[in-house]
């Protein structure tokens, strides 16, 4: 699949880049979006922003009391590791050895929650820009729009760049 968009994309710049007859007698006129940027600096993405903000620190404040737990329990046991019994002292390290696989456990199930919720509070602001960028090609007669996070595009024109435009049509939509 990757080789194909690769192939695919090869051909579409050829194709662009003045590999036909067709090309070569119109202009051709490319942009550039900063898609992340864009998202960020819009009203929605700000709030968007917050809000996952917000179920971090939620998510944080579930492993705290987790986290209290398992270094109280090392702090004991590194200051009674030279009074407590071999049996003990095997199960005070067994206590924190399953410790540490909750917090992990709890911490990998809340990060999946979290990229969830992005894509949930996201993927609409994605739909809605991307749909904006078309507009906004269709209506000022881009040739071609591409992603500056594209790994193809490694330099660019500052003069190319409508990511300001994509912004202020979006928040005007909003």
């Amino acid at each position: 699949m990757y080789s194909n968009f690769r192939t695919g994309l090869f051909a579409a710049l050829v194709l662009l880049l003045g590999g036909t007859a067709a090309a070569a007698a119109e202009d051709v006129k490319i942009g550039i979006v900063d898609l992340e940027q864009a998202l960020s600096s819009t009203d929605e993405g700000k709030a968007a922003r917050e809000e996952i903000g917000r179920k971090s620190r939620e998510a944080q404040a579930q492993l705290e009391p987790m986290v209290k737990q398992r270094d109280t329990l090392a702090e004991e046991l590194q200051g009674k590791k030279y009074v407590l019994s071999d049996d003990a002292l095997f199960q005070k390290r067994v206590q924190l050895a399953e410790l540490d696989n909750k917090i992990r456990s709890k911490a990998e199930e809340l990060e999946g929650q979290l990229k969830i919720e992005q894509g949930k509070v996201q993927a609409p602001l994605l739909n809605k820009m991307r749909d904006i960028i078309e507009a906004i090609g269709k209506e000022q007669g881009f040739t071609l729009i591409l992603s500056r996070n594209n790994p193809y595009v490694m330099y660019s024109r500052e003069a190319l760049d409508i990511t300001d435009m994509v912004v202020a049509r979006f928040n005007k939509k909003g």
